[in-house]
């Protein structure tokens, strides 16, 4: 029998596709209400942490150097109070073999596809684990589809977008390039039905366990280099399978006292899907249109759950502007001879103002560097801005940015300034979601179990959130 292919019927059947693609019944995992059994779905990948290491050792992913930025240290500390200036240290995860922490996703993801016995794999993405899942799929000898959302109605593409789909091409990949707008997830499932390779999603299991390494190996490299955990970890945040997997990978090395911070790049105001403007951002990862959504929300991703929850793992959430990104950047750059790219940089931008709070004594990590070059770089993506009206000046990022209109530069470090998201309105807001798309407006006990695990709260919370009694 033909099966119908108009948008309706192919959502329609959302569910469906996705459970042969994946080889997980997430009907297994549901209560029937809001609650599910979120550790039973991390478990059901079969792998243990040792596993997943080895699984990811085969293709040369992981075990990456933890690098201390001393002089990026030193110049933050001339902006603190004295005995301020937490040490800063990055775990260089440029050194995969793509190029990003997503390599550790894709690894463990296209293993288990191949395992399964599936043909090719495939992956929605924008950025860095197109490349990722492609440099996989060729190490393991699978086939390989990456389904872009890359281009506005005028057939305009971002530098950045167009550098990575340049990546998975040179990898053996076929890349799928579409506009911006509600297709990519039709096109996506379609494709998926039509050839029955396996869905390498960010969201499955499979993608946070491979993660869970980065936190784990975070841990043994500070205990080895001095002496301790680390007291923060300051992760970009988007669709939340960084902070998701390397704050479980920090619990499974016994650091559980390490503060986990979010950093997304200020980009409110922008809608993520409008084709006008697609462009006016310069950054296509690592933003509020992603990483708000997608905390408040996860499971309104290509799985019928996703296990990436941020707000599981979050003590804190903090934005940047644009430009102290690009200018953080420069700085890695020139004063520790790392250019990296811009993307990874925004959790650095962060920490740079993050370590002025801290004692001098106190270990702060960012959880990742990327690759940069072509498209990524700096340059091409503040040309791509002058060129779609984007005024760029030198200025107060914090005063004077203005989503969409301009990218300030900081007129000097002093001005890189974090900004304190409101995370309890997150957690507020994941909970009433929660209730809404579930139907349900009294929560059992289970559900209220279920609802201050995800918000990192208690039932009390939980309860005031909703106008129940305690």
């Amino acid at each position: 029998m033909t099966l119908a292919m108009d948008y309706a019927s192919v959502m329609g059947r959302a569910n469906e596709i996705m459970k042969r693609s994946l080889g997980l019944d997430y009907q297994e995992f549901e209560s029937g209400s809001i609650a599910f059994d979120y550790e039973a779905l991390m478990n059901a990948t079969g792998y243990t942490l040792e596993e997943v290491t080895k699984i990811q050792s085969r293709t040369a992913v992981g075990n990456t150097p933890l690098i201390e930025l001393r002089n990026i240290t030193a110049l933050s500390r001339r902006y603190a109070a004295p005995g301020r200036g937490a040490r800063i240290f990055a775990k260089d995860e440029a050194a995969n073999p793509s190029g990003s922490f997503k390599a550790r996703r894709a690894a463990c993801a296209v293993a288990h596809a191949k395992k399964l016995g599936y043909k090719g794999v495939m992956a929605a993405t924008s950025g860095n684990y197109g490349a990722a899942v492609a440099s996989q799929a060729a190490m393991q000898g699978m086939e390989c589809i990456v389904v872009q959302e890359c281009y506005d109605s005028r057939g305009v593409g971002q530098p950045e977008i167009i550098e990575k789909a340049r990546k998975c091409e040179a990898y053996g990949a076929e890349v799928v390039q579409l506009s911006v707008g509600p297709e990519l997830f039709y096109s996506y499932l379609t494709i998926m039905q039509e050839t029955g390779y396996f869905n390498a999603s960010l969201y499955s299991p499979f993608g946070i366990a491979g993660i869970e390494t980065l936190g784990y190996e975070i841990a043994m490299q500070c205990r080895e280099m001095v002496g301790r955990d680390p007291d923060m970890v300051v992760c970009t945040n988007a669709g939340g399978g960084m902070i998701t997997g390397t704050a479980r990978g920090l619990s499974k090395a016994g650091s559980n006292h390490t503060a986990m911070v979010a950093a997304s790049i200020d980009l409110v105001g922008l809608h993520m899907a409008s084709d006008s403007q697609f462009n006016r951002k310069s950054c296509t990862t690592g933003h509020t249109g992603f990483g708000v959504p997608y905390a408040t929300d996860p499971d309104h991703s290509d799985t019928p759950r996703s296990a990436a929850r941020a707000l599981r793992y979050m003590d804190r959430y903090v934005t940047v502007k644009q430009g102290e990104v690009f200018y953080i950047t420069e700085v890695l750059a020139n004063l520790e001879g790392l250019e990296r790219g811009p993307a990874g940089n925004t959790a650095l931008a962060a920490a740079f103002s993050l370590a002025q709070e801290m004692p001098e004594d106190a270990i702060l990590v960012i959880s990742e560097t990327e690759y940069t070059g072509a498209g990524k770089h700096i340059q091409p993506q503040l040309s791509f801005a002058r060129d779609n009206g984007i005024e760029i000046f030198f200025g107060d990022p914090v005063k004077e940015d203005k989503v969409g209109v301009n990218i300030v530069l900081p007129k000097d470090p002093g001005y890189i300034k974090h900004q304190e998201a409101d995370i309890t309105r997150f957690r507020q807001s994941l909970i009433k979601k929660a209730c809404a798309r579930a139907g349900v407006t009294s929560p059992n006990e289970q559900d209220l179990v279920f609802l201050a695990e995800e918000t990192k709260t208690d039932i009390a919370f939980v309860k005031a959130t909703l106008g129940l009694p305690q």
